[in-house]
C-alpha cells in the first residue's frame, strides 16, 4: 500500500473495548471508567457574572514590571517553547512539512520506525536506577528491590539537558499490571502481600542520567556515579503546598498537619517549567481506594463505595476510606519535582486544583508570569488554566519554586459561532467553513479569594470538579494533554474520545457524537498572551479513518493522510510540527497505537503522517523531541496488556516477556527527526 493509497478498514480486534484499549488496560489503568456512568451529572446552567470579577484582578496582576528571561541552566535556550513566548525576531523559524515516508498501519510486536532511522531501548522495567540496586530478577521480586529499579509502565517523558552530551530523563510510572509482573497472580484479595508492596513500589517515577553517543541523536544510560538518579514510589514522602495545604480536608490521623503525604498515584502525563523542574500529573487515583462514603464529592471523583480491585488497604490501611476518609483528598494533584536536588521532597501543588490531571504544560505570559494548561481526563469534563501571581526571574531558583502556589485557577467556557442546526453530527463543516468559536477562562479562585458561591478557596482546590460545575464550564470529550507551539504560541489540546456523547449532545467544540475517535482543539489566546481571559478556538483535526465522512484534517486532502484514533499526548518539534501519540487505535481502527506528526501552519497544515507504531497492546507514550531536533523519545507502555506472564500477547522488547521501556529514535546521518 502506498503512502497516499486508500486505507482498508480493519475491524476492531477481539477484546478491545471501552476507550479502544484492551479490557485489562481499562480495568487496571482507570478502573473501567468508560464502563460506568460519567461522574459529571451537572447541567452547567450557571454562568452568571463570575467572569466579571476577574477584570480588576487581572489589572492588579499587571502592575509590576516584566522580569522574564531565559531559563536557569540555559533551560530556555535548550527549549524553544520558553525562549521568547512565540514572538520576536529570535523565535524558531518554521519549516513545517514532515518529509519522511509514513510507517504503515500494522499489528507487529515491535516499535516500527521510518526507513533510514534507528532506535535504541534506553531503559526497561526493573533495570537498576539507584546506586547498589540489584539486577532485575523476574521470579524473585521484592518491594525493596523495585524501589531502586525502573518502575512499571512509562507514560510522560521529560528531558532536562545538563550540557551538550548529558541530560536527565524523567519518566512517570502510571500503573501496574500484576498479571504481567507475577506468574499466576491470583488478584488483589488473594495476592501475596509482598506482591502488593512490590506493585506499590513500581508506581511513581524514575529520574535517570543519560549521555549522548558520539555526538549523534542516540542516547543511552550514563555510566559512572549518576548522582541525580532517583526513584519516587507510592510510599515516598511528598510535601503538600499551596492554599489548601493544612486545611482540615487534607488532615489525617497519620498527618494531622495536612502537609505531608506518602506517594503519588497513577501519574500520567506532565510538563516542564521554565526554571527546569518537572510537573507530574496524578490521574486515575480513585481506583486505589476502598469504601468511599458515596457523597456528592466522592461520587464526582469516581471513588468506589466497595472494595478496590488492587486491595492496597491490605498492606496500608490509609486506602480504606471508611477508616481514613480524607486520604483520597490528598491525591489528584500536579506534583513538582526538582531534578537537580535529589534530596528535595516532591511537592503537590494544590493551587493547580484536584482532578484527574492529564498533563501540565506551561507558557510564559507577556509580562513574565507562568501559565499552566491542564486537562481533566474524564468524559464530559473540563479544560483548566492557572496563571501565577509572581513573575519568573532568571536564575532565581528559590523564587521560581514558589510560583505555582499563588495565582488564579480558571476553567474554560467555549461557545460556537455557527447556528445550532449546522452542527448536525454529519461531519459536514458549518457554512463558515470551520468548527470554531470563542471562549473564556472563568476564574474559580485565587490563593485568597473564591469566585464560586458556596465554596471556600480550599474547597475549590480540593473539590475542583464541583466548583467548575457550578461555574458553568463546557463539557469536553476527555481533555488530555495540552501543548503550546514554540513557533506561534497557539495552544493545542488532545480530546481523546467520548463514546457516551449522544448525537443530540453535540456542540461546535465537540461536533461528533458518539465521539469514538477523538479530535484536536486549537486555542489562540487574545493578543497571543497566555494571561488572557478570552480566546478563539477551532477544531483542526477530527480523528478517525480518513475514508469516513465525519473526519477532517484541516482541509488537507484526506486521501494523503494516515488514520488516527484516540489522540493522547502531544509535543512539538522546534520547527512547529505537532507530534501526537495515541491510546486506543487497536479497538477503534484495528491497528497498533502510534506516534503521528502533522504541520499546523502553512500549506501542508493537516498532512498527518505516522512516524512510529508501538508493540501489541501497547500505548504510545512520551513523546518528546529534543530541542536540537535530533532525537525522539517514545515510551511504549503496557505492551501485552491483554495477556498474562504465562500467555503473553507481546514479548517486546527482548522476546522474553513484555517490559514497558523507553526508546530513543534518531537518524544515523544526523538529519532532523521528521525529515
Amino acid at each position: 500500500m502506498s503512502e497516499s493509497a486508500p486505507h482498508r478498514r480493519a475491524l476492531p480486534l477481539i477484546g478491545q473495548v471501552g476507550g479502544g484499549r484492551s479490557r485489562a488496560t481499562c480495568r487496571l489503568r482507570c478502573g473501567d471508567a468508560c464502563f460506568h456512568p460519567a461522574p459529571n451529572t451537572s447541567d452547567n446552567a450557571y454562568f452568571g457574572d463570575i467572569f466579571q470579577k476577574v477584570v480588576s484582578r487581572r489589572a492588579a496582576l499587571r502592575t509590576s514590571a516584566v522580569t522574564a528571561g531565559a531559563g536557569a541552566l540555559g533551560f530556555a535556550a535548550l527549549n524553544p517553547a520558553f525562549a521568547d513566548r512565540g514572538r520576536g525576531p529570535n523565535r524558531p523559524k518554521p519549516n513545517p512539512r514532515a518529509t519522511f515516508h509514513s510507517v504503515l498501519p500494522n499489528n507487529d510486536d515491535q516499535v516500527t520506525i521510518p526507513k533510514g532511522y534507528d532506535q535504541h531501548v534506553i531503559i526497561r522495567w526493573g533495570e537498576p536506577v539507584l546506586p547498589g540496586a540489584p539486577e532485575f530478577d523476574l521470579d524473585n521480586q521484592t518491594a525493596e528491590a523495585q524501589a531502586q529499579q525502573f518502575g512499571y509502565n512509562c507514560d510522560y517523558v521529560g528531558f532536562h539537558q545538563l550540557d551538550d552530551d548529558r541530560a536527565l530523563l524523567w519518566v512517570n510510572h502510571e500503573y501496574t499490571n500484576e498479571d504481567l509482573m507475577f506468574a499466576g497472580y491470583p488478584g488483589g484479595a488473594e495476592a501475596d502481600l509482598e506482591q502488593i508492596r512490590t506493585a506499590m513500589a513500581a508506581h511513581g517515577g524514575s529520574l535517570v542520567e543519560i549521555e549522548r553517543v558520539g555526538g549523534t541523536g542516540q542516547w543511552r544510560l550514563a555510566g559512572g556515579e549518576r548522582p541525580f538518579n532517583r526513584r519516587i514510589t507510592a510510599t515516598t514522602p511528598l510535601r503538600i503546598a499551596g492554599p489548601a495545604a493544612g486545611h482540615e480536608l487534607l488532615r489525617t490521623e497519620a498527618d494531622p498537619t495536612g502537609t505531608e503525604v506518602l506517594g503519588m498515584l497513577n501519574n500520567c502525563a506532565g510538563g516542564m517549567t521554565p526554571w527546569g523542574t518537572f510537573l507530574s500529573a496524578e490521574e486515575n487515583f480513585n481506583q486505589y481506594f476502598n469504601s468511599a462514603p458515596g457523597t456528592p464529592q466522592s461520587n464526582r471523583y469516581g471513588l468506589p463505595t466497595g472494595a478496590s480491585r488492587r486491595r492496597w488497604d491490605r498492606v496500608d490501611e490509609r486506602f480504606d476510606l471508611s477508616k481514613h476518609p480524607n486520604e483520597a483528598n490528598r491525591f489528584g494533584y500536579v506534583v513538582e519535582i526538582d531534578p537537580l536536588d535529589p534530596q528535595a521532597a516532591p511537592v503537590k501543588r494544590t493551587m493547580l486544583g484536584r482532578f484527574k490531571h492529564e498533563g501540565a504544560n506551561t507558557r510564559l505570559t507577556e509580562d513574565g508570569r507562568v501559565a499552566v494548561y491542564m486537562g481533566d481526563d474524564e468524559r464530559f469534563d473540563y479544560m483548566y488554566k492557572f496563571v501565577s501571581d509572581g513573575r519568573y526571574v532568571e536564575g532565581s531558583r528559590r523564587h521560581n519554586l514558589t510560583l505555582l502556589d499563588s495565582g488564579t485557577l480558571y476553567v474554560a467556557r467555549l461557545e460556537g459561532n455557527s447556528p445550532a442546526e449546522e452542527i448536525d453530527n454529519s461531519g459536514e463543516l458549518p457554512s463558515d467553513g470551520a468548527f470554531d468559536g470563542t471562549g473564556r477562562w472563568i476564574p474559580l479562585c485565587t490563593a485568597t479569594e473564591s469566585f464560586v458561591d458556596g465554596f471556600s478557596v480550599a474547597e475549590v482546590l480540593v473539590y475542583t470538579r464541583l466548583a467548575a460545575d457550578a461555574a458553568g464550564a463546557t463539557k469536553m470529550d476527555r481533555p488530555e494533554d495540552f501543548e503550546a507551539s514554540p513557533v506561534t504560541g497557539k495552544v493545542y489540546c488532545a480530546l481523546t474520545n467520548n463514546s457516551a456523547r449522544e448525537p443530540g449532545q453535540v456542540d461546535e467544540p465537540n461536533p461528533r457524537g458518539p465521539n469514538r475517535y477523538g479530535h484536536i482543539l486549537e486555542i489562540i489566546e487574545a493578543d497571543n498572551d497566555a494571561a488572557a481571559t478570552s480566546f478563539t478556538w477551532n477544531v483542526p483535526i477530527i480523528c478517525g479513518d480518513p475514508e469516513d465522512d465525519d473526519t477532517y484534517f484541516a482541509g488537507f486532502d484526506k486521501s494523503k493522510v494516515m488514520p488516527i484514533s484516540a489522540p493522547d499526548n502531544l509535543t512539538f518539534d522546534a520547527r512547529g510540527n505537532l507530534w501526537i501519540s495515541t491510546d486506543g487505535q487497536p479497538g477503534r481502527l484495528g491497528y497498533n497505537d502510534a506516534l503521528h506528526v502533522v504541520p499546523v501552519e502553512g500549506r501542508f497544515r493537516g498532512e498527518l503522517k505516522t512516524f512510529a507504531t508501538v508493540p501489541v497492546d501497547a500505548e504510545a507514550c512520551g513523546p518528546f523531541v529534543t530541542p536540537d531536533n535530533k532525537t525522539v523519545f517514545l515510551a511504549p507502555q503496557h505492551p501485552g496488556d491483554g495477556g498474562t506472564l504465562e500467555a503473553p500477547t507481546s514479548t517486546w522488547p527482548d522476546r522474553e516477556f513484555p517490559r514497558p521501556s523507553v526508546v530513543c529514535i534518531w537518524h544515523p546521518r544526523g538529519r532532523d527527526v521528521g525529515r
